[in-house]
């Protein structure tokens, strides 16, 4: 008799669990429940297609023939209203029940909503499916002012899409800096001399108390907690994501502002596992729980559940080092591991679009953010997979082009 596995979600971590469950078990049974109207796309380019860069025909990854194909049975616009985890069901919207051997809850998250007046407005946008993207950008092409909410890695998504279509913009942050949590103001300023010579313009210690609406309850602008009042007809809030629980109410898996799993992606749930961003994982290189919303992070934890769920056992442990790029400017941008958190930091500042920081963490190197020079990735990569102790060697790794090998000889690993 086959093994039935159930995957909720269809992100790219859902998906690739699915694939990777095929080609360990061509014989399983794989269904995929989703609450989207459509298959996998590709999270990383909707943003080109809503800067009006792209047509929609590269974004999508998979289509329908894609799981026909490899026996993979896709329901869309299927809501998981719960689980139980004794009788191993999953029960939907529509009345269905599906039964599993194994099941992978990969189900990400919603844009967390401001909580002040008229956040729901017409005309203001949150940006994280493809049916969002298409509003943002049927909604940009005909706006002049804009605000943008939200001082992080997706907040400038929204700041890239008023750029591209040539909407007179205020970003306003509550901080000094844009991701104050990662970059210092040296580092910080980079952007947002990038921001205003596309026609953004950061608006510091800021933030909005309540959105303005016209008569018809469209955005017509905010005022921020000091009282300032900024026009716009457009408005995009990036601020976090809500992760995706309420159907795991009731049972004994352990959540925490998401799903705790341990290295294998097991949850506390017998043959449940979960994936993606919505994982508190336990990560191995910093020996203490953590998150990740990358693309290749959640990528690389569907595949490692797919392998453990097949195995019936802890097959593959999740060891990752993550990555995030921007792309929207005329340099690039690149942070890798967890830039936002450590105890000790080194940074430098090389040229006008030109600037690094590291952090690290009980000795260890455990993130950073490169911009203007990538080149070094794949050496600070390295030495955070092998658990290097190299918070001494600051000056080593500052250097321009970083001596790989020195730094070994200097610093000992705790992890080969």
């Amino acid at each position: 008799m086959s093994t039935s596995h159930v995957i909720i979600g269809d992100g790219i971590a859902g998906a690739s669990a699915a694939e990777t469950i095929r080609e360990k078990d061509p014989d399983a049974s794989v269904t995929v429940l989703t609450d989207e109207g459509e298959a996998l796309y590709n999270r990383i380019l909707i943003k080109e297609f809503a800067k009006g860069k792209l047509p929609e025909a590269p974004i999508s990854i998979h289509d329908p023939e894609w799981y026909t194909d490899r026996d993979i049975d896709l329901e869309l616009n299927t809501h998981v209203t719960d689980i139980d985890v004794d009788a191993h069901e999953v029960n939907t919207h529509t009345g269905d029940t599906y039964e599993y051997d194994k099941l992978l809850v990969a189900t990400g998250g919603t844009p967390a909503q401001l909580p002040v007046e008229n956040s729901d407005a017409d005309g203001l946008h949150h940006f994280w499916t493809f049916q969002d993207a298409r509003g943002i950008a049927e909604h940009a092409a005909d706006a002049d002012q804009g605000i943008i909410v939200g001082a992080g890695l997706l907040g400038i998504d929204l700041a890239a899409v008023c750029a591209a279509q040539g909407i007179d913009a205020k970003y306003l942050m509550r901080g000094n800096r844009w991701w104050r949590y990662a970059l210092s103001e040296d580092g910080a300023e980079i952007i947002h001399d990038a921001l205003r010579e596309n026609g953004v313009e950061p608006v510091f210690d800021s933030g909005v108390d309540h959105f303005e609406v016209d008569d018809d309850g469209h955005v017509t602008g905010a005022v921020d907690p000091n009282g300032e009042q900024y026009d716009g007809e457009w408005a995009g809030v990036a601020i976090g994501l809500d992760f995706n629980t309420e159907f795991l109410a009731g049972t004994d898996i352990e959540l925490d502002d998401g799903v705790v799993v341990d290295e294998y992606m097991q949850t506390g749930a017998e043959d449940v596992y979960a994936a993606g961003d919505i994982t508190q994982f336990y990560d191995t290189i910093l020996n203490s729980r953590a998150q990740n919303g990358a693309w290749g992070s959640a990528k690389e934890q569907g595949s490692v559940a797919g392998q453990n769920m097949v195995a019936d056992d802890e097959a593959k442990e999740f060891r990752w080092v993550s990555s995030y790029s921007i792309t929207h400017f005329d340099f690039p941008f690149l942070s890798f591991g967890h830039p936002a958190r450590g105890d000790d930091e080194a940074q430098r500042k090389y040229s006008d679009s030109e600037w690094r920081r590291l952090a690290f963490e009980n000795g260890q190197l455990i993130g950073g953010v490169l911009i203007g020079d990538l080149s070094q990735q794949s050496k600070f990569k390295k030495l955070i997979r092998e658990e290097r102790l190299v918070a001494e060697k600051k000056e080593m790794l500052l250097e321009k082009d970083v001596d790989l090998e020195a730094v070994k000889e200097a610093a000992p690993a705790t992890a080969e």
